[in-house]
């Protein structure tokens, strides 16, 4: 054991003394959650929604199938009383619920006046409004054809609720986003060339005839960019609640807990990275293009998954980064515990275990 923390020690000094690593390390989060921008916008597609209908008449149910209709939206569950609401939202059936009043059809029928309630999910502010926009001009669609030149005009007001967000403020989206993407590219990054820097500079050999084996040489390798993961995750939350004003809902714990795995996992996928690569800049070079397009694309940060076809929605399954953002956003945004993150946790965990046995396996196989 004391030959195993001798060799963490090694490399924690070897990483202070090479200033370039270090900016790489604590310098780019910083950078990165200052001034990544999250003003985009994307066309929504496929959203889930669900309908609490109180009144069960016919003109509810010509608004429900006219929004379910449309392109936008997939008509997820009806919910009969206002308490499955918050459930429906936190198990992530639903990214908006359409309230109907009792007594619907009547009011609209004797005073020419009804009132619609739109529930939509802000953790994603985004597309909560999206969704709000959309849902809307169906809704006044449908009370331009009520209307058909009469004196009295039907009227269909909508009262809207942002829930998790009520502000809509772009850093509850992309703060977990850029946490996924800093602690990927840069655990996966640094550590993809960790053994492939010993073969460089000639230190295998010595390793070779060390009494380390190959699976604690790995782990004694990642133990000092965990460490620096951890305090990079410090900082960027700091940041996020002080400067961005981006609160805490859930357990921090949990929240360090559930990112520790994935920075394990990101870096595991560093090992396998270096073990499989002679060279730093080729093992650079799969870790930045390899990881970066893909935690892009796939985590549902940037592009919503559910817009794209059926076989890239299967391969975002194979990304961490997207069951750690869906993680981030459950804990840290909507405060959820441990039961509404078990099986995120648990695709982690596979992934991390997979990824060092694999890793172990290819580093015990070169040098045999």
């Amino acid at each position: 054991m004391s030959q195993f923390w001798t060799y963490v020690i090694k490399e924690f000094k070897h990483i202070l003394r090479d200033w370039r690593t270090l900016f790489v390390l604590l310098g780019i989060p910083i950078a990165q959650i200052l001034l990544f921008g999250f003003a985009l916008s994307n066309e929504v597609k496929n959203s889930k929604f669900s309908v609490l209908d109180l009144s069960k008449d016919s003109e509810t149910r010509q608004i429900t199938e006219r929004i379910a209709a449309s392109q936008f939206f997939n008509l997820s569950e009806n919910l009969t009383h206002f308490d499955q609401i918050e459930s429906s939202f936190q198990a992530g059936r639903s990214n908006m619920v359409i309230v109907f009043p009792a007594g619907f059809s009547q009011d609209l029928n004797q005073s020419h006046h009804a009132q619609i309630q739109l529930i939509a999910d802000a953790s994603d502010p985004n597309l909560g409004s999206s969704l709000l926009n959309y849902a809307g001009a169906i809704i006044r669609d449908h009370q331009m054809e009520l209307w058909d030149d009469r004196q009295l005009p039907y009227s269909i007001t909508t009262e809207v609720r942002m829930l998790y967000n009520p502000q809509q403020k772009g850093a509850f989206n992309f703060v977990p986003g850029v946490m996924a993407m800093v602690m990927m590219l840069i655990c996966a990054m640094m550590t993809s060339i960790a053994i492939v820097r010993e073969k460089e500079q000639g230190n295998m050999e010595v390793l070779l005839v060390s009494p380390l084996r190959p699976m604690v040489l790995i782990l004694a390798k990642t133990v000092p960019y965990l460490a620096l993961s951890l305090v990079n995750l410090t900082t960027i939350l700091i940041l996020s609640v002080w400067l961005l004003e981006l609160p805490i809902a859930g357990s921090l714990l949990l929240l360090y807990a559930e990112s520790g795995l994935f920075i394990m996992t990101a870096l595991a996928l560093g090992m396998l990275i270096s073990t499989s690569t002679n060279s730093q800049m080729l093992a650079m070079f799969i870790s930045l293009v390899g990881l970066l397009l893909p935690t892009l694309m796939f985590s549902g940060f940037m592009f919503p998954i559910e817009n794209m076809p059926m076989p890239l929605q299967v391969l975002s399954n194979l990304v961490p980064a997207k069951w750690y953002y869906l993680i981030v956003k459950d804990v840290m945004i909507k405060g959820l515990g441990f039961a509404a993150i078990w099986k995120e946790t648990l695709i982690l965990l596979g992934m991390t275990v997979f990824l060092f046995v694999l890793s172990w396996r290819k580093f015990d196989i070169r040098l045999t």
